[in-house]
């Protein structure tokens, strides 16, 4: 999602400094290139020999060892963050004062600012602290945290630096456009379960990436996201509201309770087509054969596709084979704007992996995508909603 990216990464004297490896590496990861400033207070917590050792990255520290280096930096980069960010850092920026490498580099710097606060709670909720961040974001300077929790002096409180993963995230999202503004998503995510008994289940093998890719995507490119996302074993995506279901009736009633407030509506969970007919409230003991009676759940998709008043609409259509007949049939008779097709039986698509093969279908005709990562369809799949959107109009 970074590539080709350049990061200028400002670390200060704060314990939190030795979270910037995770930083480092999970830009690395993203494709991004980083640069690292660290101030004399930083190196009491890290040196930059562990920074270079652990990241291959070069640090820059002494304003003086190289000529032009507060200017060179700033210049070469897309975007600089200072992660961990000291009330002196801070206070300093807001001051514009420049009296060594990190503070000169900033103030030379034309372009996006991240800070992400480390410090103690008192210090934090100091009013002059406070003064100098609000002045700081009326500027144009972004925020990442703090984040409420314990502190290294053994106190609790707000003030901990937010978390590696939170502050990519927060890059990431900085540095894609925000078309999807005014937009409300909702997402469907992940399987359902239809229960026998209190311990025994019906459900599939969905495992939630694609749905909470999309949804991930759509917040990153400024839309309000809602999330219905059945059990799954994922972290919560930033800046998404998630509403956690179980079975296929729960998601129906929250989706149908949702949907009037949505402007697209993509329904990419795996949900059970049928339900015992029968719920036993005791567990059922083991006997040679257990028959149960099935019953068909709610067709989501099509009661969505039936409403008067409805938003976008894109459902998912997964096949074992190259079944897109199927898919074409689904775009029709639910009445919906898109449908994604992919093969679950192909090797690297479908279910428990990172990557998918789909291929778009809308009544314009199919957009075939190669095998990519989640991520990469989940925006291909966003850019032919606003496109359709705006042919629509």
């Amino acid at each position: 999602m970074l590539q080709g990216k350049s990061i200028l990464l400002g670390i200060t004297g704060s314990i939190a400094a030795y979270k910037a490896i995770d930083v480092i590496k999970g830009f690395s990861q993203e494709g991004a290139k980083v640069s690292v400033i660290m101030t004399k207070a930083s190196q009491q917590f890290i040196t930059p020999l562990l920074i270079e050792s652990a990241t291959g990255c070069k640090v820059y520290s002494d304003m003086f060892g190289d000529a032009f280096s507060h200017i060179d930096l700033p210049r070469n980069a897309d975007l600089f963050l200072i992660a961990p960010a000291t009330a002196n850092i801070i206070s300093k920026h807001a001051m514009g004062i420049a009296d060594d490498l990190l503070s000169t580099a900033i103030v030379a710097f034309k372009g996006d600012i991240i800070i992400a606060p480390a410090m103690n709670w008192r210090m934090y909720e100091n009013p002059v602290i406070q003064k100098n961040l609000e002045y700081l974001k009326s500027l144009g300077v972004k925020t990442i945290g703090p984040e409420w929790g314990s502190l290294a002096c053994g106190e609790e409180g707000i003030g901990r630096m937010s978390e590696p993963k939170k502050i990519i995230e927060s890059v990431i999202s900085a540095f894609t456009p925000k078309d999807m503004c005014g937009e409300k998503v909702l997402v469907t995510a992940g399987p359902t379960r239809e229960y026998i008994d209190p311990v025994r289940f019906i459900s599939n093998r969905s495992s939630g990436k694609m749905g909470y890719a999309i949804a991930t995507a759509a917040a990153r490119r400024g839309a309000m996201v809602t999330m219905i996302s059945g059990p799954v074993s994922l972290d919560k995506p930033e800046n998404v509201s998630v509403l956690s279901v179980n079975t296929s009736a729960e998601m129906h009633l929250a989706v149908m309770d949702k949907i009037s407030a949505s402007t697209i509506f993509i329904m990419c969970a795996a949900v059970s087509d049928y339900t015992p007919a029968f719920l036993s409230d005791k567990k059922i003991e083991k006997t040679d054969t257990l028959t149960l009676n099935l019953i068909s759940t709610k067709d989501i998709l099509y009661e969505v596709g039936l409403l008067s008043d409805k938003p976008f609409i894109a459902g998912f259509s997964a096949e074992t084979g190259y079944r897109i007949d199927r898919a074409q049939e689904k775009l029709l008779k639910k009445n919906v704007d898109m449908i994604i097709f992919n093969d679950v039986s192909k090797e690297g698509s479908g279910f428990d992996v990172e990557t998918n093969e789909v291929v778009i279908i809308d009544k314009y005709g199919q957009q075939p995508l190669p095998l990519m990562h989640k991520e990469a369809v989940a925006m291909k799949i966003l850019d032919r909603i606003m496109e359709l959107k705006k042919i629509n109009l």
